[in-house]
């Protein structure tokens, strides 16, 4: 793992970015220009079923409005295909993953253990099946820049990930590890809703054979029922033709107190304040609402 530092936001296209997503995007290029880094940004293009096929250009073009530009071509992992099945086979010679034909109903049925056995099986099931990670009974540790120590049980068995889904997709707790490896990535910056899938991805780091980055969750923006904003609690899109005012809301809810003056100025003059104000220990640790639409 290289010493300089190298972020990225790694966004699905699931429908336009929304403000939770700017939040997020923001926060992850401002530690990278902060740290003289490089940022990336990677579309986990992964599920075809649940994207639309104009939300990454939608994507990129809202990035751009709000002066966000990434510094290396952008990475789709629908092309990533070939170095995600090389993975799985490592993991397989390794005896770090199985083939399972479970279904969820199953194994809801016998509390998350494999009612056939899968993990102690050495040859593929027949017909469709899913590939999981093999984990075993541990407590990973690790530190996260804004949270502290952590601390997660994972379970064998019960809570072995899927890598690859029973439909041939590729899943995100395998991609993104690998995509995380090979572009070299040392700092990752994420909402805290995926708090939950670091210790499993620090197996994976460790048995593919690398250093794990280090982790800064930071808090999701709520909508004004409680809800994390996402597309499945109906969160607009963001509004490209105000990015100022965006930047500015998006500042404000990360805990950067930008100034007043600033609210109507450019993406440009935004950023221009921002880069040398940034401080991680300013981030809020509790969630906050999604500015009222104007």
């Amino acid at each position: 793992m290289t010493s300089v530092y190298r972020g990225r936001f790694a966004p699905s296209p699931t429908g336009p970015l929304h403000f939770g997503s700017l939040v997020t995007g923001l926060a992850s290029y401002l530690e990278a220009r902060t740290h003289s880094g490089t940022w990336l940004v990677r579309i986990e293009d992964l599920d075809p079923l649940r994207e639309p096929p104009e939300a990454a250009g939608q994507i990129l073009h809202s990035l751009e409005c709000h002066g966000l530009h990434w510094d290396e071509s952008v990475r789709f992992q629908s092309e990533r295909h070939e170095a995600y099945a090389a993975a799985i086979q490592q993991l397989l010679d390794d005896d770090r993953a199985y083939g399972c034909a479970c279904s969820r109903k199953q194994l809801s049925a016998h509390n998350g253990h494999h009612p056939d056995d899968c993990r102690n099986r050495k040859a593929m099931p027949d017909g469709p099946h899913a590939v999981r990670l093999k984990l075993d009974d541990c407590t990973l540790s690790w530190r996260d820049r804004l949270l502290g120590p952590q601390a997660q049980v994972l379970r064998a068995e019960r809570d072995d990930p899927v890598l690859q889904r029973k439909e041939g997709f590729y899943a995100y707790q395998l991609a993104v590890v690998v995509d995380d490896i090979d572009q070299g990535i040392t700092d990752i910056v994420r909402g805290s809703d995926l708090l939950e899938t670091t210790a499993a991805q620090l197996k994976l780091f460790d048995w593919l054979g690398a250093t794990a980055p280090d982790f800064l969750h930071i808090p999701v923006v709520l909508n004004a029922s409680g809800q994390k904003l996402s597309k499945q609690t109906h969160a607009p899109a963001l509004d490209d033709d105000q990015p100022g005012a965006n930047l500015w809301h998006a500042l404000q809810a990360l805990g950067q107190e930008p100034p007043a003056t600033l609210l109507g100025a450019s993406p440009d003059a935004i950023l221009e304040w921002a880069q040398p104000h940034w401080s991680a220990e300013r981030l809020p640790l509790q969630s906050g609402l999604a500015p009222a639409p104007a």
